[in-house]
């Protein structure tokens, strides 16, 4: 449970380098469209884009669900869209969200997102650019 609980912590802290290490190297993320993208370098690179794109995302957790290696977490996620690498709060958004990590060892083998991203579409079509 407490690497299921580092991985948050490091994608609050937006350290890219935290959140990879903390990684198998076969490392998968699936997110709550059922996209993959796999292996350390792409989840380097992706997660770089994800925080360029929302410097400010973060992950408050209710609640945390353990059964051997698989972590359940439900809490709420935020961010604002960055719009000409400014924060407008217009741009703001949460959602409730539910995370699963499965663990391997001390790492995470896989991320799976489950979150409605409506209120983030929304700000990306409506908000400010």
């Amino acid at each position: 449970m407490q690497v299921a609980h580092a991985f948050v912590n490091a994608i609050n802290r937006r350290s890219v380098d935290e959140i990879v290490n903390l990684m198998t190297d076969d490392h998968v993320l699936i997110d709550s469209l059922g996209t993959r993208i796999g292996g350390k370098p792409r989840m380097k690179a992706a997660w770089a884009a994800y925080f360029g794109m929302i410097p400010d995302y973060s992950i408050a957790i209710d609640e945390t669900i353990a059964e051997g290696s698989v972590i359940v977490l439900l809490g709420t996620a935020r961010g604002t869209y960055a719009a000409s690498g400014a924060l407008p709060p217009e741009n703001r958004w949460a959602t409730p969200g539910a995370w699963r990590a499965l663990v391997r060892g001390a790492l995470v083998a896989e991320w799976r997102v489950y979150a409605d991203l409506e209120p983030l579409r929304q700000v990306m079509a409506f908000g400010k650019k």
